[in-house]
């Protein structure tokens, strides 16, 4: 057997572009050799099943190998196996259209995957980083004959009578210079760890030391001896593939422990299982969420048929659960994925919508039967249901039965169970109900203590992304506001039929006003005298809800947002005519004290608001100390 030909493609010059559009991805080369040879043992093993091949299989397994002294790198299997006319049909006759279309439509490819699976490039990405291939190959049919093909990178190609005895097949790359960083054993053994770690067939890689038991020492003390073992890369079983009875919480500890080997233990998971309208498997897991958001992203791991093909999950997985963590698999996807494929896909946007659909029922599930363990897990799960309420309009739809709210003294409510709770005191005389909030209860605890004073709830809104959750529920809510605690005095944010009336005459509140202008000298405070209990702070300093909010989001966002962000900040100063502490100062004569108590009140207020630092702080103080 000998023949010399050409590859059918209808150019001479494919190869070099296959190498330099490639060549920023072109690791992928071992995945998808190793693939290749994993079907390979998986179409022996079901033709077995069906009675087509004779005698046992043994033990399918592909075994991947280097060697630097020969620069090769050699990936075998017992799998299925080639004829020479099988090597002509699948290897040789791959149809190009042409190398200008080739160049032309993908000179801005971003990665390998947009190329290699337009043409089914799967095989040549070996030339990405081999000047010389050899396939030495043996059929499982009866009777067949050992056959090798060798290619240079050209159009050339030789077969001839191969050397394997056993039924399989066996590549060799001939690494060229450019690539020899793929001769190191730890940049091979990393790749084989991040894409075929849990491939359906065993692969090994070389061979590696254990410590086993050896009985006991004299003393009595256990005694250990080395042996060598063959390196397994893969959990060829993962529990994705398994039913969710045959599985304990161990089992599924086990393995987020196998993904994630330095992360705490998971708050919960669930296990994807779905056969129709597509076919997808897997385990997503809620972690542990810090504040770093970022971090946590890009921790899902995206399979077909249990190859590793991405963590960019982005138009799979609901932007909202993108802090999950773990692995979803669906041969529904093909291999060599691209971004645009993603976005257009039919089946992506129903595995979109299914995953949304399964997370919102386990949360629901989750509220249902253990309240109170779901309402000890809120913090983590909180940034999910909110960013998903935000996000999804038929996940807020599940996500309102059990989204709750948490209150300074840190009891939950549902939405309906908070409204139901704060209607009847919390409806200002326009008929709208207002939900009072904190961002900062420690800061804001002068605040907090005056609605307690008048019975008033506040929430809890600490969270990073609670400045878009409050407009989520504004716009949802009927006849609702939300107001920070700190945005008015108290009867201002909840404004009643019932005013109190002002002991000041006009004379006396505009003369007040200017005193206290003089005082500050600040035109970004703005001064107005109003009737308020005598029990309530004779100054209190507040941001308009509005301009806050805004200015919150500009931190955030960018765009419009920006113009508000860039604006200096401007409070109101409310000067309760009715205090005591107000009407001394109406009634001193001496315009020194005057002054003096004005300035005290005013740095009261400060103080309340965090905003007394360096220079007036210490000038307060020493103050305080005068007028005791």
């Amino acid at each position: 057997m000998q023949e010399k030909g050409t590859i059918s493609i209808h150019t001479e010059n494919i190869f070099p572009i296959i190498k330099k559009f490639l060549y920023s991805d072109n690791e992928i080369f071992l995945r998808e050799l190793v693939s290749n040879s994993v079907d390979a043992c998986q179409k022996v093993k079901r033709l077995s099943s069906l009675g087509e091949v004779k005698g046992e299989l043994g033990e399918l397994k592909v075994s991947v190998a280097v060697d630097k002294e020969a620069k090769t790198i050699t990936i075998n299997d017992n799998g299925i196996g080639m004829t020479a006319e099988e090597i002509k049909k699948y290897i040789n006759q791959v149809a190009f259209s042409g190398a200008t279309e080739f160049v032309e439509k993908f000179k801005d490819a971003k990665d390998a995957n947009e190329i290699i699976g337009k043409f089914g490039l799967g095989f040549y990405s070996a030339f990405m980083v081999a000047d010389k291939v050899v396939i030495d190959t043996l059929s499982y049919r009866e009777g067949a004959e050992a056959a090798r093909w060798e290619c240079d990178g050209s159009t050339s190609f030789e077969i001839s009578e191969g050397s394997r005895s056993e039924r399989g097949t066996t590549i060799t790359l001939y690494i060229n210079a450019d690539a020899e960083e793929f001769l190191e054993e730890q940049r091979i053994e990393n790749i084989l760890n991040k894409y075929c770690q849990f491939l359906p067939v065993t692969i090994q890689f070389g061979t590696k030391t254990e410590h086993v038991p050896d009985g006991e020492d004299a003393e009595g003390k256990p005694q250990y001896k080395e042996v060598t073992v063959d390196n397994i890369i893969n959990n060829s079983n993962p529990i994705w593939n398994k039913p969710p009875s045959e599985l304990k919480d161990e089992d599924y500890l086990n393995f987020y422990k196998e993904l994630y080997p330095f992360s705490e233990e998971p708050l919960f998971w669930i296990h994807l299982n779905v056969d129709y309208p597509f076919t997808l498997t897997g385990v997503l897991y809620f972690p542990k969420v810090k504040n770093e958001l970022e971090l946590q992203r890009n921790k899902i791991k995206l399979f077909s048929r249990q190859v590793f093909i991405t963590d960019e999950v982005k138009d799979i997985v609901p932007e909202f659960l993108m802090l999950l963590h773990g692995v979803i698999d669906s041969p529904d996807i093909p291999l060599n994925v691209s971004r645009s494929f993603l976005q257009a896909d039919g089946n992506v946007k129903k595995i979109n919508s299914y995953i949304t659909k399964k997370v919102a029922e386990k949360l629901a599930d989750m509220f249902k039967n253990d309240r109170k363990g779901f309402e000890e897990k809120w913090k983590d799960i909180g940034l999910f249901v909110k960013y998903g309420m935000i996000s999804e309009e038929k996940f807020n739809d599940k996500a309102k039965d059990f989204a709750l709210l948490e209150n300074v003294k840190k009891e939950y409510y549902t939405l309906p169970e908070y409204a139901e709770k704060v209607s009847p005191l919390q409806t200002d005389k326009n008929g709208e109900v207002v939900y009072l909030y904190s961002a900062n209860p420690a800061a804001q605890n002068t605040f907090i203590q005056a609605a307690a004073k008048k019975d008033y709830d506040v929430l809890l809104m600490d969270g990073p992304l609670d400045n878009h959750f409050i407009g989520q529920l504004e716009q949802k809510l009927e006849k609702t506001r939300m107001k920070r605690v700190d945005a008015d005095v108290m009867d201002k944010l909840i404004e009643k039929e019932h005013n109190y009336e002002s002991v000041l005459n006009e004379d006396q509140s505009q003369s007040v006003k200017a005193l206290f202008e003089k005082t500050i000298n600040n035109q970004q405070m703005n001064v107005e005298v109003t009737a308020m209990s005598p029990e309530d702070l004779p100054v209190t300093i507040t941001m308009d809800e509005f301009m806050r909010r805004m200015k919150d989001m500009s931190k955030m966002g960018g765009g419009m947002m920006n113009f508000y962000g860039n604006l200096p900040d401007s409070y109101k100063v409310s000067v309760n005519g009715n205090s005591k502490l107000i009407q001394k100062i109406v009634d001193t004569q001496d315009e020194a004290q005057k002054e003096q108590l004005s300035r005290q009140a005013f740095d009261l207020a400060l103080l309340a608001q965090g905003m007394l630092t360096d220079d007036a702080l210490t000038a307060f103080v020493q103050r305080s100390v005068n007028l005791m």
